[in-house]
């Protein structure tokens, strides 16, 4: 059996944890376990105007409560916000968002998203600016990869690095952080996929070997009525919720393996099977 060094779980605390993080949680834990790595916590908190104490503080509770494990990364808030917070790595992502710059790779773009949306409904990018000549330098622009057409999917072409605020955006601190970290196993929510492609080309042009050469796991997804999403912004059922009308963590484990359709009974995460990452 192929053995790893480690992998992540990576919430955002833009919400109270639901269950399709759990789940997500779970499905690393059990594999992390069944191919020897380690697990990381890692809180992606770049976004500060949607962190709050109290969804940093439902993580830690979330996990605790459904006994799924970490080894690595913070094991509280103080922890958490003066060693392990992303404001922490922000050096890391500024070279790399230079080295991009230096390669010709990105260019500024002033499209809101509002007006994405009004010319495409997902909001798909055709690069509109990319032939503008818009400084780098100044802040409310966006920086985005200059994609050649067709090498990723439409959702993905010129996808963001750095926000107008000049934060860093997820692609890139994510990949960042796994490299910094030594992640070499990535197990994630199938939609993500298509973000697995944009980070494996960036690490393709900043030379990270070491995330190319990482095994990715695309889980399959809890689904709401009418097959939709489980999600925060959708106002998915919260563990917290369920907790307040009683429900132990056994019927939490017995809700998802449910709502997943899985074929045999789950009152742990221990009792998932690998298949349920297909």
């Amino acid at each position: 059996m192929q053995q790893f060094v480690r992998t992540r779980i990576a919430p955002t605390p833009s919400g109270y944890l639901h269950l399709g993080n759990v789940f997500s949680f779970a499905m690393t834990a059990m594999l992390a376990r069944r191919h020897g790595a380690r697990i990381l916590l890692r809180i992606d908190d770049l976004d500060k105007e949607r962190v709050k104490r109290e969804y940093v503080e439902d993580i830690f509770d979330t996990l605790d409560f459904l006994e799924l494990p970490w080894d690595e990364g913070p094991k509280n808030y103080h922890d958490y916000q003066t060693v392990y917070s992303q404001v922490h790595r922000m050096a890391l992502y500024q070279d790399a968002l230079s080295a991009l710059r230096e390669k010709g790779a990105v260019f500024a773009c002033e499209c809101s998203r509002s007006a994405l949306l009004q010319e495409h409904p997902q909001g798909i990018y055709k690069g509109k600016c990319k032939d503008k000549g818009l400084s780098l330098e100044a802040l409310g622009y966006n920086w985005r990869m200059l994609t050649p057409v067709g090498t990723l999917p439409p959702t993905m072409d010129y996808f963001v690095v750095r926000k107008k605020d000049g934060i860093p955006a997820y692609q890139l601190a994510s990949l960042v952080d796994d490299v910094y970290y030594g992640v070499d196993l990535v197990v994630r929510g199938a939609d993500l996929w298509e973000s697995t492609l944009a980070q494996r080309y960036l690490a393709e042009l900043l030379g990270y070997g070491s995330f190319l050469a990482a095994t990715c796991y695309h889980h399959a997804l809890l689904k709401a009525d009418a097959n939709e999403k489980l999600s925060k912004s959708a106002g998915a059922t919260s563990i917290q919720y369920l907790r307040t009308q009683g429900k132990h963590r056994r019927d939490i484990y017995a809700l998802m393996g449910k709502m997943l359709g899985l074929a045999y009974p789950i009152t742990h995460w221990k009792d998932l099977k690998e298949e349920a990452c297909r």
